[in-house]
């Protein structure tokens, strides 16, 4: 009915109220969907609902205007009656009572046009000037031997980040470099104080900051000699203007844009319980790295100090191996000497066989079998000696028989042998391992070799 009525002539027929609003609002809202209006609030009034009605006029005109309650909980600043305002909405009618109306989606303050058109132009030109290049931004030091707060005295900001610093980082001393942070000529302020730290270099970063407010009360901070000031400086800047959804120009060319100034003191500051808790694991760590070498070093030590106590253990291994070579070179030579015997008796059958001169051939195989057996002899005995030879030697280098001969074996209390006076010292507990036990001492006096024979 309504696309009809509208591309119907609407002097061609008779409309009724209804018809006639629908068609002049579908008329509105196709050629005024988004404009901006100024003008002065009057007669507000806000609804149990939460939506505000009020007229907005000039000296002229006035029109009514509805901002629905989703729409003001963002506002900044709250509405009040004769606030100079901008507002973008689109025109309609109220069809109940045929009212020409703006439904509201957007206030500013009289003269933020011009404040927004500033901003974009200076940001558009600084940004191409390369002031918010990533690659010209510094890193934040990660334990700062001194703050810096820029801002003013009076702020509540100052408050908020002092109390943040001194409970994170009470060893860290702050510096304070204060200045207007509002108002005229509160730019050139803020430039000086920020000049200022980065000639004295007192502190390792520096603070930028104040609480929040509307776009004029935060104006200082987009203003061109605040950038430029903050591009200069050589110290890391970390900005904390206004609230989260806060965006100055200042924040563009911070090396480290904070939502708040407690975000911002909580980004330089290291946190000392993290940092303790940090040490105590890492001790922690080291703890249990040495307990686990010390532990190794303990197994080495005692399979050495068992090999060192049991030498006696490896000698009788090497006596039976030698007894099971002697052994098998016995079984080895009786064997050989069987089987030699067992050919001199075929070779015997044999020649009894064919009878040549039999007993001179039995002569001669009798004096080689006797022959054959005193060499098989003479070798067993010799393999013998040498087996013998072997086992004296291995007794000879046998700690436990030069233990019996008197010496002994002097050990610090770590296991190690001591091969020189010089390596003791006075007091030191040593064991010395004898023959027949052991003894623990303690070093009463040095003497070098020369002064034993005095």
């Amino acid at each position: 009915m309504l696309n009809d009525t509208m591309t119907m002539d609407l002097f061609a027929q008779t409309l009724s109220v209804s018809e006639l609003n629908q068609a002049a609002d579908a008329l509105l809202d196709n050629e005024f969907s988004d404009v901006w209006i100024s003008g002065e609030i009057s007669n507000l009034t806000r609804a149990a609902s939460g939506h505000y009605y009020f007229a907005l006029k000039d000296d002229h005109a006035q029109v009514r205007c509805a901002l629905f309650k989703f729409t003001a909980a963002r506002l900044a600043v709250p509405l009040k009656e004769g606030d100079a305002v901008e507002v973008r909405g689109k025109i309609g009618i109220y069809g109940a009572r045929g009212e020409f109306q703006i439904t509201i989606n957007e206030v500013r303050s009289l003269g933020l046009g011009q404040l927004f058109e500033r901003y974009e132009r200076l940001k558009a030109r600084l940004q191409a000037e390369g002031l918010f290049d990533e690659s010209r931004k510094q890193t934040l030091p990660e334990h700062p031997k001194a703050i810096g707060i820029v801002t003013s005295l009076a702020a509540a900001a100052l408050r908020d980040v002092v109390s943040t610093l001194k409970r994170r980082a009470p060893q860290i001393p702050i510096i304070v470099y204060p200045t207007p942070v509002q108002g005229a000529g509160s730019e050139q302020h803020i430039a000086q104080a920020i000049m200022r730290a980065h000639q004295r270099r007192e502190v390792d970063v520096l603070i930028v900051c104040r609480g929040g407010g509307s776009l004029e009360d935060l104006w200082a901070f987009n203003e061109e000699a605040t950038v430029c000031a903050i591009a200069a400086c050589t110290l890391p800047v970390v900005s904390g203007v206004g609230h989260e959804t806060d965006f100055t120009l200042a924040d563009f060319v911070a090396d480290v844009r904070a939502p708040t100034p407690t975000a911002a003191a909580e980004l330089v500051s290291p946190n000392r319980a993290e940092q303790l808790r940090h040490v105590q694991q890492l001790w922690s760590r080291a703890q249990q790295n040495m307990t686990q070498r010390y532990r190794y070093a303990a197994q080495k030590v005692d399979f050495l100090a068992q090999n060192l106590k049991h030498p006696q253990q490896k000698l009788a291994e090497q006596a039976k191996q030698l007894d099971f070579l002697a052994q098998k070179l016995h079984t080895s030579s009786l064997h050989l000497l069987a089987k030699q015997q067992y050919r001199v008796a075929q070779q015997v059958q044999i020649l009894q066989h064919r009878r040549p001169n039999i007993q001179n051939k039995k002569q001669q195989l009798d004096w080689m079998q006797a022959a054959l057996q005193r060499a098989m002899f003479g070798l067993i005995e010799s393999r013998r000696q040498q087996i013998d030879k072997q086992n004296q030697i291995l007794n000879a280098m046998s700690p436990l028989n030069i233990l019996q001969r008197g010496y002994a074996i002097v050990q610090t209390g770590r296991g190690q042998v001591v091969r020189d006076a010089n390596d003791l010292r006075l007091g030191q507990k040593l064991a010395i391992r004898l023959a027949d036990g052991a003894v623990d001492v303690q070093v009463a006096k040095q003497q070098n070799q020369a002064d034993l024979f005095d």
